[in-house]
């Protein structure tokens, strides 16, 4: 048995993927759309049925066993993925609470990017500051509105009928592993950066009560038994065997984060080697041997991504969708936009962007900030926009480079994994803008390839996540190497860039936030 599945559930689809742990050769794979994608009730709102998530594993998995052509009796293991922070209300068996009362919103997935619980996020932040709560360093200083114990203030506030009905408040990655293998566990890295579990507790009764007396049961909520990345959770049941075709009593791995298990994936494992997944968003990680605050960060946690060292996470909330609105917007095609805009010099477009259009994640954690474009004249052509957008997102992610630096933990090497790797253009400009050398995974599968490698670990086929990378993972080093010119013009442009962020986005100017509250609900829907 030397085979494993990994399965990587994204925002709109999931993605099986089985291969060969002895070297990671990528046998056969398949992709499922969810049939209710991201349901958007309100502005601001990201839910999903987690019903998808299962018809994901009945069509998904068979399908690439089928596309690999081997026995499913040489699978040893199989492991998931998921976008996080995405928590559902359950019962205590498990059951999704949108089965029982599909009428209610707050009774399915909050998706990472529902952001309708930034309010909340911000009474969670408020009293933390002002209680001196020690876990708030461990997250730059403030919880994001995507993380879990916002979302449930929000069910709270909104629905407390439902919140009190919720037995469990699960991520996703968790409740997916409980339907494969029958019982409930927790990845113990997740509980750390999504539900500010740190140093064996989360947040503490008296904080959780002063927040509101009724949400001092959110523990109760929250606890499971907390395993490590690469343990076993338990074996596959029947019922999920005759989901997947796979053979019931293999290993399931305990549920990650797409992010975290695509860091072995591009071996992307030691000290200093700073990780971007770049998709519709980008997911920025980087593992240290210390612990250090990093004003503006996602949160940082012991073994979160490797053991043994200190993982660390930031992120934006809109990288690929700030292109693909554009595109939308225009009717233009990315692979046009992108040779036009290539063809360009540094700085002829004369536009300057924010790529807040998804509100931001690192370093400001607002995610009601919104874009902004100047220098846009009658002259401004769809590649101009485009090309700034472009490099907005990576003035962004320089931002972040920059806040690991000034807190002593500086970016050695870049790393990018994701579908963005597949635009030369857009990998270019990163190159020129960090004015770092880019290496880049070998793998168009990168989240479910890491899935794979948690498998292979849990199965017993690698002693630990380590091996798992090394004989697994594949990477292209130096696929995109700086130009002294160009970066040499993207220090000026940078300038500019972070004058306009500390601007709307340190207090300068409400402007973006006074727009938003005066906003029609029917503009907002977009």
């Amino acid at each position: 048995m030397t085979f494993v599945v990994g399965v990587d559930f994204g925002t709109l689809s999931a993605r099986a993927l089985v291969v060969d742990a002895r070297d990671g050769t990528e046998l056969g794979t398949a992709v499922f759309a969810y049939p209710h994608a991201v349901m958007t009730p309100e502005p601001q709102w990201a839910l999903q049925d987690p019903d998808d998530y299962v018809a994901a594993l009945r069509s998904a998995v068979p399908a690439a066993l089928a596309a690999a052509g081997i026995d499913p009796g040489d699978v040893a293991g199989i492991a998931t993925d998921f976008t996080a922070s995405s928590p559902l209300p359950t019962s205590a068996d498990g059951t999704p609470l949108s089965r029982v009362l599909p009428e209610r919103p707050h009774a399915y997935v909050k998706l990472w990017k529902h952001h309708a619980a930034q309010r909340q996020a911000d009474r969670v932040n408020a009293l933390a500051q002002e209680r001196g709560e020690p876990w708030l360093a461990r997250y730059g200083g403030r919880i994001s509105s995507e993380w879990a114990v916002a979302k449930a203030l929000q069910v709270l506030d909104e629905d407390p009928e439902l919140y009190a009905l919720a037995d469990r408040w699960i991520e996703a990655a968790d409740w997916i592993t409980w339907q494969l293998c029958g019982h409930e566990t927790r990845n113990a890295a997740l509980a750390g950066y999504k539900a500010i579990h740190q140093d064996d507790a989360y947040p503490s009764p008296d904080y959780l009560r002063a927040l509101d007396e009724r949400f001092a049961d959110l523990p109760s909520k929250l606890d499971g038994p907390l395993l490590p990345l690469g343990a076993r959770a338990g074996t596959l049941t029947p019922q999920a065997a005759a989901w997947t075709g796979l053979r019931p009593g293999i290993a399931v791995a305990v549920g990650n984060v797409d992010a975290h298990v695509t860091a072995p994936a591009a071996r992307a494992v030691d000290p200093g080697q700073l990780l971007m997944i770049m998709g519709t968003s980008t997911c920025h990680v980087m593992n240290a041997e210390r612990l250090a605050e990093v004003p503006g960060m996602c949160g940082v946690v012991r073994d979160g991504v490797v053991p043994g060292l200190y993982g660390y996470e930031a992120g934006q909330t809109g990288v690929g969708d700030c292109f693909g609105w554009l595109v939308d917007l225009t009717g233009g095609e990315h692979e046009r936009l992108s040779a036009l805009a290539a063809a360009q010099d540094v700085g002829a477009h004369g536009l300057l962007a924010l790529d807040w259009l998804n509100g931001n994640r690192s370093v400001l954690v607002d995610h009601e900030l919104s874009g902004v474009v100047v220098g846009l004249t009658l002259a401004t052509r769809a590649e101009d926009l485009y090309r700034a957008l472009v490099e907005a997102t990576a003035f962004g992610t320089r931002v972040i480079l920059d806040a690991f630096a000034d807190a002593g933990l500086p970016a050695g090497e870049l790393m990018a994994a994701g579908g963005l790797i597949q635009n030369p253009f857009v990998m270019q400009v990163y190159a020129d803008v960090t004015r770092m050398p880019l290496h880049v995974i070998g793998s168009e599968q990168g989240p479910a390839l890491g899935a794979a490698m948690h498998a292979a670990v849990a199965a017993g086929l690698h002693r630990d996540i380590r091996a798992a990378s090394a004989a697994m993972g594949t990477l292209v080093r130096d696929a995109f190497v700086p130009d002294e010119r160009r970066a040499d013009a993207y220090d000026a442009l940078y300038a500019r860039y972070v004058r306009l962020h500390d601007h709307f986005g340190r207090g300068g100017d409400d402007v973006m936030h006074q727009l938003r509250e005066a906003r029609p609900r029917e503009l907002a829907h977009g």
